[in-house]
């Protein structure tokens, strides 16, 4: 049999095989997830998540990129995460005996419409991206809360292949916004993982994957531009003491009920001063109820010379949260 006959055999075959509107399969070694969950409790109520699976020596590696949205522009502005695992199965044999190119596109749309009438809470939306050919194809699939929380969930298909799948990836890479704490505030000195020379994060900043997330709120990219903003530092500033000044003494500590609350201002008041140059007392002019504790606790230390003995010494601390935009202050 010559070339030419040869070649027209094996596309007739692939034309049986595969109808008119179904992609050939190709042995997949890179595949792309887009995972977006939102929950009913919150806030954060929405995480975006991109899974992207390659070949490793071993089997296969998986990367895991984690997109928060703002919370609180002051405690929690938008995060990103980054974690990273390998598999000793290969991106082909993660996919099990599911060809994602051969899925009819009919019973996904099926699956995507099977709760169009239900009251649905909390959830989850996932695109996956197969090279198929030389097209890439999207397969869509929606995780309902019963999928994930109901003892008999009845769960379609297509969308228990992909719930096996994740959970296979999750195992490796480790907990997931699953197990976040529903109230979080950013701890001290943390801050989003940012690589400029990793080729996945710089197209995820242009956008590259924005249409695997397709009806979600955010966008990834916005996401990620806004997790590369470092979250401002609260301040505490003494800005003035009359007629003396102390000799010794600490600012008070920003009170954490105070940043949670958006609390900021200055505290005006009015330190007695004793005959060893300790503070006797403190009164309060002026000044937000909720910093003046901390206020009245750090000035109790303080110390002065000997000229201000038994004398009465005016100061003013402010706290600014350098986050917001400062409010004109309103006096008791």
């Amino acid at each position: 049999m010559q070339q030419g006959q040869v070649i027209c055999a094996i596309a007739f075959l692939i034309g049986l095989a595969f109808p008119q509107g179904q992609l050939a399969p190709m042995l997949q070694d890179h595949f792309v997830i887009a995972r977006h969950t939102f929950f009913d409790l919150g806030p954060p109520n929405d995480y975006y998540e991109l899974l992207l699976v390659g070949p490793d020596p071993n089997g296969a590696s998986v990367e895991r990129i984690t997109l928060t949205p703002t919370v609180d522009v002051c405690l929690r502005p938008a995060q990103m995460e980054v974690a990273s695992a390998s598999l000793s199965a290969s991106p082909a044999t993660l996919l099990g005996n599911a060809n994602p190119c051969a899925i009819p596109e009919k019973e996904l749309q099926r699956e995507l419409e099977r709760c169009k009438n239900c009251l649905v809470f909390s959830g989850v939306n996932i695109s996956m991206e197969f090279q198929c050919g030389s097209q890439l194809r999207i397969v869509r699939s929606e995780i309902l809360d019963k999928d994930m929380f109901d003892a008999r969930p009845n769960t379609p298909k297509h969308t228990s292949w992909t719930m096996q799948l994740l959970a296979r990836l999750d195992e490796a890479l480790g907990p997931g916004v699953m197990e976040k704490p529903i109230f979080q505030i950013l701890d001290e000195g943390e801050a989003s993982i940012r690589d400029d020379a990793s080729p996945v994060l710089r197209d995820l900043g242009l956008g590259r994957y924005d249409a695997l997330f397709e009806n979600a709120p955010d966008r990834p990219s916005d996401l990620y531009h806004s997790a590369q903003l470092h979250p401002a530092t609260p301040s505490v500033r003494l800005e003035s003491t009359s007629p003396f000044k102390p000799i010794v003494y600490a600012l008070p500590q920003y009170p954490p009920i105070g940043e949670a609350a958006h609390v900021e201002g200055a505290v005006s008041f009015k330190v007695a001063v004793g005959a060893d140059g300790g503070v006797s007392d403190v009164s309060f002019d002026n000044g937000p109820p909720l910093l003046r504790g901390a206020v009245k606790s750090a000035v109790s230390n303080w110390k002065f010379a000997e000229p201000a003995f038994n004398k009465q010494v005016a100061a003013t601390i402010d706290f600014a949260l350098n986050c917001l935009p400062r409010r004109p202050a309103i006096h008791p």
